[in-house]
Order: C-alpha cells, then structure tokens, then sequence
C-alpha cells in the first residue's frame, strides 16, 4: 500500500523544528489516490455492522465522511472544545506541552451502535483515545480505528491496541 504515499507531501521542520509533517491534503486533492484511501479504509469493515463514522476533528471528517458514505451510515463529529452547538460531553488528553479537550454531542450515538474511528493521522493515540473514551461514555461499541498514516516511532497503535481497539492504517512513516 505504499502507492499511497506518493499522494502524500512531507513538509520538514512544521509545525516545529525537527518535525516531520506528513500532509495528506495532497492525498484529498488527487481523485485516484483520495478513492484509493477511502476504499481502504473501509475494506475490512465493508459488510460489517457500522452504525456510526466518527471523524476526529479535523481531517478525520473529511475521510470519515467519505467512509460513513460508502458504508451508508450515519457520520458523526469528534471536535474540539467549544465548537458544538449542543449539549456536549468532553474529554481531556495530553499534547506534549499541556492538555486539550475534544467533545462529542450528549445525543450522537445511542447505546448499541457500532461506530468506526477514522483520522488521517495515528501519532501518539491521544485524541484517538480520547475519541474512544467518549464513544464508551455513551454507550457505543467501537468496530475499530482506521487511520490513513501510522507514525509508528510514537507508539499510537500500541496505546491503542492495549485498550483492546483494531487499529487499521494504510502507510507507515519513519521518523517524526
């Protein structure tokens, strides 16, 4: 699957010295490589029970979209603090200088249903847990979480494999 990569800019030294950022709008603007990794990211869940995609904010929603569409299921938002209208629950993670909050509505999942994770970038697992903690609360079964890259060096797909989740990626990255 590494054809993936090659939609897949690297920008050095953002958004701070020594980082390597891996830019997957490049991916969204080309139609065969942004097809390519949608159908990816749902072939081990096509004929399985999704209720829900929640997308984590914010690129997580343009392919969550994408995926909740070709699986006919329902798509919902994991955002930052703040950026709901409605009654919402939070949920605190670390960065790696402080915390942040993301928060999913009160009424977004109802108990039972089967929900899907998707992001474009699996790191640290931090906002992905976080994602998983809040889906729990309300009472969803998490099929998995499916990420377009995996930087392994962070250790994302450890943390989350240790909560018991699937983890799902489609290129991996050396380096940070």
């Amino acid at each position: 699957m590494d054809d993936l990569k090659q939609y897949i800019r690297t920008i050095p030294d953002f958004p701070h010295e020594g980082i390597l950022f891996r830019d997957v709008t490049t991916l969204f603007a080309h139609p065969a490589g942004f097809r390519m990794a949608i159908d990816r990211l749902l072939t081990p869940y096509a004929g399985a029970r999704i209720d829900a995609v929640v997308g984590l904010e914010a690129r997580g929603f343009i392919l969550g979209g994408a995926v909740a569409h070709q699986l006919s299921c329902g798509f919902v938002p994991v955002r930052k603090a703040g950026k709901l209208p409605a009654a919402t629950y939070a949920q605190d993670y670390q960065l790696e200088y402080g915390t942040a909050s993301v928060e999913i509505h009160t009424d977004a999942i109802q108990p039972g249903q089967t929900v899907l994770i998707v992001d474009d970038l699996l790191a640290t697992g931090g906002t992905a847990e976080a994602g998983i903690k809040l889906i729990e609360r309300l009472g969803g079964q998490i099929a998995g979480c499916a990420f377009v890259v995996d930087l392994p060096e962070l250790g994302g797909r450890r943390r989350l494999e240790a909560l018991g989740m699937k983890v799902h990626t489609l290129v991996e990255f050396e380096g940070l």
